[in-house]
């Protein structure tokens, strides 16, 4: 028997820390090569990190909402073959924290080869005292990152398997299958576990069906006067929470509404969809939406840009590159429509779909996640007569479209029931003034209302 180290290895472009979203195994598990470890974030995306090794875990450092810094000893595993054991040194972190609470099965190794796991909370903690040891030839080889294919997206976590599924990992009324990590949890949130629907492989419960089921109103006979549930804000939440903030402490907003007659154009999808050809997509409103707002902003230039107000440099873009706000199991993500101003209505509603499903499925690619200059944000037919949306940092305006709704309105003296929206918005008053704001809209509104205008050049 042998000991193997893995250290948390580089998951981004230079990334120094990541945060623990969800682990996948418990000390004492055994574990496949390739098989789930951990789920991680940094400050772009959720990452599945694998197994490098079969083995069984015998030390599991860090917990759900805790940073952990890149190159730290993060799971021992106890090997076959005689693998001898990696050097496991502290992990310098500029934060300056250690956690005096080793998380180790009995203790199997000599004490002078024990170190304390990295701890703290979701703003960040680390390890202080000195410099490390310098590692010596046999651990230069344990700081080398995992092979690529140990490295996979994250959610969802669950992995199927096949027939010959060992009883152990079978799920039962009694015991569903799912992993350590949301037992525990389960346990913590007093939540059985039985009552909770399995979307994974052999109806497994995964981390977004778990979340999706604390996420349910609690019926009223289980619910007290004081009852009071804490839930720990880590992961993509954490990093909403983080950049709402930001937007709103450094954008002085200001907002805009107007209301659209969309009669004529809610007419004309319905033509298009019922015209189509079996290759072409269903045109819902946002198509059209984002056909206006491409056709508007070469008039506006500065709206199609992006503040940096520690440089005191606006950049303005001539592509239009369209940020899509996309509500997933897990929160808010704005995945990118790449050059919008060069696609029809077809080839948007396409696009918009893609990036929809990979944003949802946590396939979305860093690129496609990042580099927008300017965001759409609809709520659909949830989406009320008005709303402020927040500004997607470090851009200077969002567009957000109300539903649809037929009400009376008069035209030509006469009173008439009409497909009427509102188009709410809001902009960096820093960049932008309150009367081009005005105009963008109206140029958005004329363009909704006399559909035809969104296919001329």
């Amino acid at each position: 028997m042998g000991r193997f180290t893995f250290r948390l290895p580089d998951v981004g472009e230079g990334t120094a820390e990541a945060e623990i979203v969800a682990w996948h195994v418990a000390i004492g598990d055994t574990v496949e090569e390739d098989a789930p470890l951990v789920d991680v974030m940094t400050d772009k995306a959720t990452v599945e990190i694998t197994s490098p090794v079969s083995g069984k875990v015998v030390v599991r450092r860090g917990e759900p909402g805790e940073m952990f810094a890149v190159g730290g000893p993060i799971v021992e595993f106890e090997t076959d073959g005689g693998a001898a054991a990696e050097p496991v040194t502290a992990v310098p972190n500029p934060t300056g924290q250690r956690n005096t609470e080793a998380r180790e099965a009995p203790p199997t190794t000599p004490k002078s080869e024990r170190t304390f796991p990295l701890m703290g909370e979701a703003l960040g903690m680390g390890v202080d005292g000195g410099a490390p040891s310098e590692p010596g030839a046999n651990e230069a080889a344990s700081l080398r990152a995992p092979p690529p294919s140990t490295l996979t997206p994250a959610p969802p976590p669950s992995r199927g398997r096949g027939s010959d599924t060992p009883a152990f990992f079978e799920s039962t009324p009694e015991r569903p299958l799912t992993s350590p990590a949301i037992r525990r949890r389960a346990r913590e949130a007093e939540v059985d576990l039985a009552q909770v629907e399995g979307t994974g492989p052999h109806g497994r419960v995964t981390l977004e069906d778990f979340n999706a089921h604390l996420a349910r109103p609690a019926k009223a006979a289980a619910a007290t006067p004081d009852e009071i549930t804490e839930v720990k804000v880590i992961g993509l939440r954490r990093k909403i929470a983080e950049k709402m903030s930001e937007a709103k402490r450094r954008i002085p907003h200001f907002a805009y509404m107007e209301e659209c007659d969309v009669t004529e154009l809610e007419d004309l999808r319905v033509h298009l969809n019922v015209a189509k050809r079996p290759d072409q997509p269903k045109l819902t409103f946002l198509p059209f939406m984002v056909r206006a707002l491409v056709k508007a902003l070469p008039r506006y230039p500065q709206i199609n840009a992006r503040y940096d107000d520690e440089a005191g440099l606006v950049r303005r873009y001539s592509a239009v590159h369209l940020g899509m706000a996309t509500q997933t199991p897990n929160g808010l993500i704005v995945p990118v429509i790449r050059n919008a101003e060069r696609r029809d209505v077809w080839a948007l509603a396409t696009e918009i779909g893609r990036l929809a499903k990979a944003t949802r499925e946590g396939k979305a690619t860093s690129a496609e996640l990042s580099g927008s200059t300017i965001t759409l944000t609809s709520l659909g037919p949830l989406g009320g007569l008005m709303h402020t949306p927040v500004i997607n940092h470090p851009e200077v305006a969002i567009v957000g479209p109300n539903k649809i709704v037929e009400r009376p309105v008069v035209r030509n003296g006469e009173i008439v029931a009409r497909k009427m929206m509102n188009v709410s918005s809001s902009f960096d008053h820093r960049v932008v003034d309150g009367w081009d704001a005005a105009e963008f809209i109206q140029t958005i509104k004329g363009l909704l209302e006399h559909p035809a205008t969104l296919f001329l050049d």
